[in-house]
């Protein structure tokens, strides 16, 4: 009798595990899209090159890339990006490493360690993290703006410039990158600056 009561307690256990997932995962998905705003719509708007209020543009797409979905990956988030701000990058390093640990599908957790990495000098693991976060988030202009500056910092010009004019194509308005796209065409030519 006791083998098929296990047997049951079996069946029963794991079918309560399949409704308590699939729960989860409706809960998540209608998460997603109840706080997931037409992100296309901001990225035509940002990619108008008349645009006077990009910046408005620019920091709704920031707000929404920030947002997680969960307490604690916030409060990485935030650790990591206060440790960055204040330089202490082998604490921002340890944050966003938690962070990309938790919540390996969150693209702002990984351009911000890859950000964090590059500021340490450590560009292979920062080019595989911007990688990363441009799989997640193939708009995502500051990972691309930040591997131009790492490879331009390596000295592979193209690589820098592809990389530059990739992200002003999402992103027109970014000043570092326009600065850094007519710099490096003036290396290429031979003109001075």
């Amino acid at each position: 009798m006791r083998p098929i009561r296990n047997f049951y307690h079996l069946i029963v256990t794991a079918g309560i595990r399949a409704i308590v997932t699939c729960v989860i995962v409706i809960c998540a998905a209608q998460i997603a899209v109840a706080q997931d705003p037409d992100m296309d719509d901001l990225f035509v708007k940002l990619a108008q090159p008349g645009n006077d209020a990009w910046r408005i543009t620019e920091a709704d797409i920031l707000r929404e890339w920030s947002k997680s979905g969960s307490a604690s990956v916030d409060l990485l988030l935030k650790r990591g990006e206060d440790a960055l701000d204040t330089g202490d990058l082998d604490a921002a390093i340890g944050h966003l490493t938690a962070l990309t640990d938790h919540a390996p599908d969150f693209a702002a957790g990984w351009q911000l360690r890859g950000t964090a990495y590059a500021a340490a000098g450590y560009f292979g693991p920062a080019i595989a993290d911007l990688g990363r976060a441009l799989e997640l988030e193939p708009r995502q202009f500051a990972a691309l703006t930040q591997l131009g500056a790492i490879f331009e910092e390596m000295e592979r010009t193209e690589s820098a410039l592809t990389a530059y004019r990739e992200s002003l194509k999402i992103h027109p308005h970014q000043q570092e990158a326009i600065d850094a796209v007519a710099r490096l065409e003036k290396e290429q030519t031979g003109t001075d600056i």
